[in-house]
């Protein structure tokens, strides 16, 4: 299966509209993000999005081409922790046309979503973000506390609380 890029995602988008003639408004949330904020070595397969509308057609649409996506109609519920409220009005535009708008997360919120998952990987991705776009540890804590604000009460949030507290850390602390 081929790598997937920010770009070759906009060439497929651009054809499935003229195609179709529907209206597609993605919010990106994994890999194809990190491309876009400036991470053109990290390679990926699939499309991980929030979608505005119906899923079913523009996944046919990726199956087709081989494709794999996970798409969703709110990102926020992938987690026992919540996306911080207003996520969505945060996010920048990667482009907009008439009939395709490709967003990106805030950069706070691309390291709150990551942290939520909390791999190597997704560690490894925030920290790329957090020093591309200078967000601060103080930063990362209010939108953390925002996330877990919004969040059902569960233990999971623990490990969530305690993951951040250690990234922040390691963020603050001198490299070695």
């Amino acid at each position: 299966m081929p790598t997937l890029t920010a770009d070759r995602l906009i060439q497929l988008l651009t054809d499935y509209t003229r195609q179709t003639g529907a209206s597609v408004d993605l919010l990106l949330v994994g890999a194809l993000a990190l491309q876009a904020y400036g991470f053109h070595d990290r390679y990926t397969q699939d499309i991980d999005a929030e979608l505005v509308g119906s899923l079913e057609p523009l996944h046919a649409f990726f199956l087709a081409q081989q494709i794999p996506a996970d798409l969703t109609e709110n990102f926020s519920r992938w987690s026992i922790v919540a996306m911080p409220p207003g996520y969505r009005d945060r996010s920048t535009d990667l482009i907009r046309t008439e009939r395709l708008r490709v967003r990106l997360l805030a950069p706070v919120d691309f390291v709150i979503a990551k942290l939520r998952r909390g791999t190597d990987l997704d560690l490894d991705d925030a920290i790329f973000v957090t020093t591309r776009f200078q967000v601060t540890t103080d930063q990362i804590r209010a939108a953390a506390d925002s996330a877990l604000a919004a969040s059902p009460q569960d233990t999971a949030l623990f490990l969530f609380r305690k993951t951040v507290e250690i990234f922040c850390r390691s963020l603050s602390s001198p490299s070695t």
